[in-house]
């Protein structure tokens, strides 16, 4: 059972992995690399539109889940979706590389379309992460989805940006398309068990939303992240309007970027471990304020690069322990009848709080300043600090994380 679970966590950490490759691509190296070649702000936010199939994936998710999770049959069919879907990610990352002189539009297409594969694929594979781990290894499950996203951010961000920028955009997108193939392999040969009793259940919007938890869960998402996310677009032009080579911003990115984010994954899920989940929000949630409070004074006291590069650092770190804690907690209660739909509702409120802030942050920065855009971040975390604790007492007492049968105290 231990080694079944051991490979359930490598399988996954591929999947998270060629996400983070796109994701990088399209929220880190593609906005440096549109303001190095002086593109306005106001363009460079537009990027943020890409990720909306993210915000959106619940639309298709219940479809998604119904041929994963065939009503009248123990069958689990994850695999059929995630392999061909990857596959076809790196299709369209080896188109990419003959993008680099595209019109906007067709760019942001082609990472549209990027984005919406991966979106369909993550239905799938959260799903299958909810089947697979036992609660009490929930927490380091989630560090390794979000483990694995850095390490996808590594070539996605860094990777990519220094390719392109000594090789140019059609090695860089065949490289990430390699290791996107790469990453399927262990996926396609993952064993996946058949459901103990066939269910009649059918996955839908509506189960979803009659859940307390549910509802809740969407609430406490936008809070918890708000903060985070208003930051995360803007870090790359920064630092480019503030004299940073786009080689240097390539490794901080990568090398810099993988190694805080795996630590704040190591000491997210140390505290979910030690602490549970909710206490875990309430920790993490406190370190993401104050590393944005304190990128925040670096850039309106006009620190030097080096200071504002080991502050976009720290706060990376608290970003991705904070991921853990959020979704350690998320997982516990989306109901495995339909775990696809439940967890997808929760990721799409995340997306449409990444898509939001990404775009306000370009206009605030553009009009009032970096100052501006980075000091709504801080503030929006530090309120989070108050409302994340209420907000989980409130739904510990209404709902009961595992609780699957839809009963009364789990919907109006």
């Amino acid at each position: 059972m231990r080694g079944r679970t051991a490979f359930a966590l490598l399988a996954m950490g591929g999947v998270y992995t060629a996400q983070g490759i796109v994701g990088g691509i399209t929220l880190q190296a593609i906005p440096a690399a549109l303001r190095a070649a002086g593109r306005p702000l106001e363009q460079i936010g537009l990027m943020s539109l890409a990720i909306l199939p993210w915000a959106l994936k619940f639309l298709w998710a219940p479809a998604l889940e119904r041929v994963r999770l065939p009503a009248g049959s123990t069958a689990r069919r994850s695999r059929r979706i995630v392999v061909p879907g990857q596959l076809l990610m790196a299709a369209l990352l080896l188109a990419l590389g003959a993008t680099e002189r595209l019109p906007m539009p067709w760019l942001l297409g082609l990472l549209t379309m990027l984005a919406l594969l991966a979106a369909s694929i993550d239905v799938a594979c959260d799903g299958y992460a909810v089947d697979q781990l036992p609660p009490a290894r929930r927490g380091w499950g989630n560090a390794r989805q979000v483990g694995g996203s850095y390490l996808g951010m590594f070539a996605g961000a860094g990777l990519f940006v220094l390719l392109a920028d000594a090789r140019g955009w059609g090695t860089a997108a065949a490289s990430m398309a390699g290791l996107v193939v790469l990453c399927a392999l262990p996926f396609a040969a993952a064993r996946e068990g058949p459901r103990a009793l066939p269910s009649s259940h059918r996955p839908s919007l509506a189960a979803a939303w009659r859940r307390v938890a549910v509802r809740q869960g969407l609430l406490m998402t936008v809070v918890f992240q708000i903060g985070s996310r208003l930051a995360y677009g803007m870090t790359g032009p920064l630092l480019v309007d503030r004299g940073v080579a786009l080689s240097a911003i390539g490794w901080l990115n990568g090398a810099g970027g993988v190694a805080t984010g795996l630590a704040g994954t190591a000491l997210g899920a140390c505290v979910v471990q030690r602490h549970g989940p909710q206490r875990a929000l309430a920790v993490t949630v406190a370190l993401q304020a104050v590393s944005l409070l304190a990128f925040w004074l670096a850039v309106v006291a006009g620190a030097a690069p080096d200071w504002l590069m080991a502050g976009a650092l720290l706060k990376n770190a608290a970003a991705a322990a904070g991921f853990v804690a959020l979704y350690a907690y998320l997982m516990g209660h989306a109901s495995p009848l339909q775990a696809g739909v439940d967890f997808t509702l929760f990721q799409c409120a995340d997306a449409a709080t990444a898509a939001a802030g990404g775009l306000a942050a370009s206009l605030l920065a553009a009009r009032y300043g970096y100052g501006a855009s980075f000091g709504m971040a801080a503030a929006l975390a530090l309120g989070a600090c108050i409302l994340i604790p209420r907000l989980g007492r409130r739904m510990h007492a209404r709902t009961a994380p595992d609780d699957l049968s839809n009963s009364a105290r789990d919907t109006v």
